[in-house]
């Protein structure tokens, strides 16, 4: 199999996504391999670690598709010396050995900083250049999908870099490995990988909660580790005083450092987040469809990398160009379903909330410029935002029928093409009721 016959094997195998960003940078080294050992260059060691980690199964897949061999795929780094007897013999003799899987893609560089998360991201890289000495142990919590695990491998690959020792689990992980060694009678191995490392990465800490005897275990990792001045960094969807099930001495340890929160990201910090995520991936997107995505989707930056994925696949597997009216297609069922959990009273609150007005006033006859103001923002919100008819929406807010409704909805657009603070005010005010911000 050539070089090419492989890229065109694993393009088919693969995601798109993965194929563009990593996989294609794969060089096949056929007179170096045979039917048992298949070996590859590739740029750097942290492409390397993340196909060896995701594709090492599928490379072999592609192997048996072209000729039925499932040989033993190794992945070097372009310029090193090693024969295919050395990386034989390296296999064997450190087949033991442990190493840690980061996402390379996962940098300090990569990472969009707003007011939602620049304590933590500060937090982070104040750590990762003076790891064991600031902030230890560093635990950052916040929401599912608001970039924890991007901060925690951006720490692990800079201290990669330096040549430091990562250990990068989830606390799942920590807890099956611990599991397997009392098992298989190992834990000299178990605690020689956990506690000779210099950078110790926990993911999900939370479900250590009710687990005794892996705290007991993690409680003396930790210990170790702190003593010795190497750095822990953990991450949780909640602060360690609100784990339930956890041992008090671990939730005074967890606090020994610095607690850092990361929160909801603000409309801004949302769009440059799809800004950058659109770039890495090479999709070109208008602004109108970039505010769109902002304004009608949540505020997980999980969802929108999938989101964008989307995109990007249905342009090219349908080689479609990509406006406007296709993404709006894709994320309607999205949207559908975000408009089926918005209510009227919702609207309302969050809108008073927001513009110092009470609710009552907006229900009201009053007619002065602020009133009215706030009464056709609720009135183009509802519209946008819920499945309720103008005549709903007229009975709601006290109007007469739905020709007022309909009135206000055209001034509405009228000023959201004309006036860029209203407009900014709208787009600011879809976003926090979307993702409930009330």
């Amino acid at each position: 199999m050539t070089n090419k016959e492989f890229l065109s094997i694993i393009q088919k195998e693969a995601s798109s996504a993965d194929y563009n960003r990593y996989l294609k940078q794969l060089a096949y080294k056929k007179i170096s391999s045979d039917d048992n050992i298949a070996i590859f260059e590739v740029a750097n060691k942290y492409i390397a670690s993340w196909i060896k980690s995701k594709y090492t199964d599928v490379i072999q897949h592609c192997f048996e598709i072209y000729d039925g061999t499932k040989p033993t795929i190794e992945i070097k780094i372009a310029g090193e010396k090693k024969t295919k007897k050395e990386i034989i013999k390296e296999r064997i003799e450190n087949k033991t050995a442990e190493s840690t899987i980061l996402n390379p893609s996962y940098t300090f560089d990569s990472f969009i900083v707003g007011s939602s998360n620049q304590m933590a991201y500060n937090a982070s890289l104040a750590v990762s250049n003076k790891p064991g000495i600031q902030y230890n142990p560093l635990f950052i919590y916040g929401g599912t999908g608001l970039g924890k695990t991007h901060l925690l491998q951006a720490v692990g690959n800079a201290a990669i870099e330096k040549g430091q020792t990562v250990i990068y689990v989830t606390i799942e992980q920590f807890m099956n490995d611990f599991t397997f060694s009392i098992k298989n009678k190992n834990m000299e191995h178990f605690r020689s990988k956990y506690r000779q490392c210099d950078v110790l990465l926990i993911d999900d800490i939370q479900f250590l909660s009710g687990k005794e005897q892996t705290q007991e275990e993690f409680f003396h990792t930790f210990n170790e580790l702190h003593n010795a001045k190497k750095q822990i960094v953990m991450t949780s969807d909640r602060l360690p005083s609100q784990i339930a099930g956890l041992v008090d001495r671990l939730k005074s340890r967890f606090e020994w450092g610095l607690t850092a929160d990361i929160q909801l990201p603000g409309l801004e910090t949302k769009i440059a987040i799809i800004e950058k995520k659109s770039d890495l991936n090479g999709i070109s997107l208008s602004r109108e469809i970039i505010n769109f995505i902002a304004t009608n989707l949540d505020n997980s930056i999980r969802e929108i990398e999938g989101v964008l994925i989307r995109i990007n696949a249905s342009a090219s597997l349908l080689n479609q160009e990509i406006n406007l009216e296709m993404v709006q297609g894709l994320l309607k069922d999205q949207i559908k379903e975000t408009k089926e959990n918005i209510k009227l009273p919702d609207v309302i609150n969050i809108v008073a909330s927001e513009l110092n007005i009470k609710p009552s006033d907006i229900k009201s006859k009053k007619r002065t410029a602020t009133v009215a103001n706030a009464r056709r923002v609720v009135i183009y919100l509802a519209r946008e935002l819920t499945h309720n008819s103008m005549p709903d929406i007229a009975k709601f807010v006290g109007m007469k029928d739905h020709s007022s409704i309909s009135h206000n909805i055209k001034k509405a657009n009228e000023l959201i093409e004309k006036d860029e603070n209203f407009k900014l005010i709208i787009e600011n005010l879809k976003n926090k009721i979307i993702n409930k911000e009330w």
